[in-house]
């Protein structure tokens, strides 16, 4: 951060996204599209950038050819102030072996720590959906003097077991429990902790702090506690599963809570916005938060932008019985269908009488001269010949394609869509 502590910034790119498939059978999960012309790692690198923390490094391992293509040709700072984002991918520094786990990760790429020098350094993960000032999570911790400051959101106690989940102690502030995902999340009265379950906020029982994976770290603390990780045989050497417990247990974690953050330009309706994309229905939810005209995630927030490559193509063009509702049309799309509550990416065309609705259509996809989608997520360069339909019979989408528990129907890319 400019004028004050030196600060480096990791964001873990290496998840494999299997709960995505087919959206990640090519890519990195952070790779994937979102939102018509973003990718899901532009978020993070945004909230970062926006908040002044210039030197990143992006940590890649699975098919990360995309990722690290996107990252290169799109994130490029000013080499004249010594600020950068670069990728890093597995380089197997200490052995002839691969990431074991996130906190393995950081410990096999030290040498960028000890390069250069950083007072702290602010570990962010590459997955989510949300806007963030990382500077008011930062100054928390440095006044604080704590070991690692952990963000934590609310979420419904229900669904507990999908995150790492964080007990505050009484102070509100100091973290009394760190719980990787806990496999009981369902909700009692009890108040303690016998069972190794979640408990519920005070005042709200049927809410707990979800970790959202951000951590700052002071950096001799991250240090020591990666090498001591790399010690333990029995430890599955992850940020959530190993590393956060261990330095709770010793009282050095605090909480941060995302409600405390405001980012310029944010409106009511999308302050606190946070999404974890795993699935493909939580994807495909998180689009349709963007298409309404009072969105809950409001991608036109000009004091916070999200970055990403602008790609060079001309603007959409609407031909003659063309027309888009409560949707997103990026450059280079051609619309000669009917367009309504959908994100189209760059280069889609919808030839005339074809019907996209409720839909996520990637690069260059064409829907044929009246063809039908609907509730479905196409991946780039999927051609609807005239005539077919997607969403339409269920039984035979569930023989064609990929549908998810909540009914979203999926193609991966350039996947064949027969009459």
């Amino acid at each position: 951060m400019r004028g004050g502590p030196s600060v480096l910034g990791i964001v873990l790119a290496g998840g494999e996204g299997k709960r995505l498939l087919p959206l990640t059978a090519d890519r990195a999960k952070p790779a994937v599209t979102f939102g018509g012309t973003y990718r899901l790692v532009d978020f993070v690198l945004s909230n970062l950038v926006n908040g002044d923390v210039l030197r990143i490094c992006v940590l890649t391992q699975y098919k990360s050819h995309s990722l690290d293509r996107h990252v290169t040709t799109t994130w490029r700072m000013s080499s004249l102030l010594g600020n950068y984002v670069t990728p890093v991918p597995a380089q197997q520094r200490l052995g002839p072996r691969w990431y074991s786990g996130s906190a393995d990760a950081i410990l096999q790429s030290l040498n960028l720590v000890h390069d250069e020098q950083p007072d702290y350094i602010a570990v962010f993960g590459a997955d989510h959906v949300y806007r963030m000032d990382p500077r008011q999570m930062l100054n928390q911790h440095f006044e604080s003097g704590a070991g690692v400051t952990v963000a934590g959101i609310r979420v419904p106690r229900a669904d507990a077991s999908s995150f790492g989940i964080i007990t505050p102690a009484r102070d509100g502030t100091r973290v009394d429990r760190f719980l990787e995902k806990p496999a009981d999340p369902s909700p009692s009265s009890r108040t303690d902790s016998s069972r190794g379950d979640p408990i519920g906020l005070p005042g709200s029982p049927h809410q707990v702090f979800a970790s959202m994976g951000n951590y700052v770290f002071t950096t001799k603390t991250l240090v020591d506690a990666l090498q001591q990780d790399a010690d333990d045989n029995n430890s599955v050497h992850d940020m959530g599963g190993s590393i956060l417990p261990m330095l709770t247990e010793r009282g050095l974690a605090q909480l941060y809570d995302f409600d405390d953050n405001h980012v310029p330009g944010e409106t009511a309706r999308d302050h606190g916005y946070w999404r974890d994309v795993g699935t493909l229905d939580a994807y495909y939810e998180a689009h349709m938060d963007l298409i309404s005209d009072q969105p809950v995630f409001n991608l036109d927030n000009r004091r916070w932008p999200i970055y990403t490559h602008p790609g060079g193509l001309p603007p959409a063009k609407f031909c003659a019985g063309g027309i888009a509702s409560e949707s997103i049309v990026s450059p280079g799309c051609v619309i000669r269908g009917q367009v309504t509550r959908s994100v189209l990416s760059p280069g889609v065309t919808v030839e005339q009488g074809a019907v996209v609705q409720g839909s996520v259509l990637h690069d260059n996809v064409r829907v044929g001269r009246g063809a039908v989608v609907r509730g479905a997520v196409l991946d780039k360069n999927v051609d609807v010949p005239p005539g077919a339909t997607i969403g339409v019979n269920p039984e035979r989408d569930q023989n064609l394609y990929t549908v998810s528990k909540g009914g979203v129907i999926a193609l991966g890319k350039g996947q064949a869509v027969p009459l």
